[in-house]
Parts: C-alpha cells; structure tokens; sequence
C-alpha cells in the first residue's frame, strides 16, 4: 500500500478527464490531486495531477520493484525516491516540483498548495 488511500489529496475513483476539469476550476497555481494511473501498470500506479500557469500536467508515479519506492516521471540519473506516494506529496509541499512542458520544451516549477477534491 503506498499510504494514499486515505489522504485528502487521493481520488480514487477519478480519471484523466475528471481530474483536470477539477483542477481547471480550481484555477489556482499550485492545486493537485492523485488518481490511479489510466493504465493499470504496476509499475506506475499513480498519477500527480498538478494545476499551474493556466496548465494540467499529468506526472507519471513509478514503483520501483528493486527497492520498493516510488518516483515521479521517467526514469533518470540521481532521481530522488520516497518510500510512499504520501511522502512525495509532503516533500513536495515543501520544496518545488520541476513541470516540464513537453510539447513546447519549457521547465517551470511550483510547490504542491491546494488540494483538489472531485465530486
């Protein structure tokens, strides 16, 4: 269990289009949420949603089968690993999330403020 289950920040029963039109309401910088990944991979079971810049970004949670951690997006050099998907939020409560924009290759950054809820 990755200790989400019964977070404020967790929406278990949310996907994709769910959790973005709930962070485009919210419309403040910094809103996110966790969903189960659409694609029911083991080895990404989780999604951080996170609203900012007038943005959704979708940020694959990986679990790392070898050490039974977490980390966010694609695999990389020096990545910082959590024990649970709880302690990736708080840690990035408290210091910033680097947002890479794919499609127009720029890199902003903000710090996980607002939970979103989705009804």
């Amino acid at each position: 269990d990755a200790g989400v289950h019964s977070k404020a920040w967790y929406a278990a029963t949310c996907d994709r289009k769910m959790a973005e039109d709930a962070l485009y309401r919210s419309n403040k910088d910094g809103s996110f949420l966790i969903r189960k990944s659409s694609g029911q991979d083991s080895r990404q079971p989780y999604t951080l949603v996170v609203f900012y810049n007038r943005r959704v970004y979708n940020i694959p949670i990986r679990f790392i089968e070898s050490t039974r951690q977490y980390a966010l997006g694609r695999e990389k050099t020096g990545e910082e690993r959590f024990d649970s998907v709880a302690e990736i939020v708080e840690n990035h409560q408290r210091t910033s999330l680097v947002l890479i924009d794919s499609q127009n290759n720029t890199k902003d950054s903000t710090k996980l403020r607002h939970i979103v809820r989705v009804s």
